[in-house]
């Protein structure tokens, strides 16, 4: 059985964002690298002022894309 990090961002949704799991919980819908981080930080995967790493395999999967696909919403 393959081990999974702790934060998995989900592939892009239709309407825009992409949802976001925590240890198997969804913590909220990100729209952005920050959304991402902020749920990291309300997780307590790191400190407030520490930079984040959101490219460590170690701690975030990112399924349907890297951390550079962020879609538009539909109009």
């Amino acid at each position: 059985m393959t081990e999974h990090p702790p934060v998995i961002v989900h592939p892009p949704s239709p309407s825009g964002g992409r949802r976001v799991t925590v240890h198997g919980q969804i913590v909220g819908l990100a729209h952005g690298r920050g959304d991402v981080a902020e749920f990291l930080r309300r997780a307590g995967l790191c400190e407030p002022a520490e930079d984040i790493t959101l490219d460590d395999p170690r701690l975030v999967e990112w399924r349907g894309g890297d951390l550079d696909d962020w879609p538009i919403p539909p109009a």
